[in-house]
């Protein structure tokens, strides 16, 4: 649950960014691109949510930050 709340904020985090620098662009300036969402535990290569493929199965995941470590960067 906390990976798909991480990936939620960080994807609306991505898109209220995107909203302030479209507002705040030069008119005559070409569009930016929509960012791309990140992807979720258990998407697929070819799911339209985010371009990166999920790692393949049965090999280590990184490992996970200590709640000290998060703490230390969220404050």
């Amino acid at each position: 649950m906390t990976d798909y709340l991480l990936a939620a904020a960080v994807d609306h985090l991505a898109e209220s960014n995107w909203m302030f620098a479209t507002v705040n662009r030069d008119e005559d300036t070409d569009p930016l691109e929509f960012p791309k969402p990140v992807p979720r535990p258990g998407d697929t290569p070819d799911a339209t949510r985010g371009s990166n493929p999920p790692e393949p199965a049965g090999q280590d995941s990184p490992p996970r930050p200590s709640d000290t470590e998060l703490m230390r960067f969220f404050s």
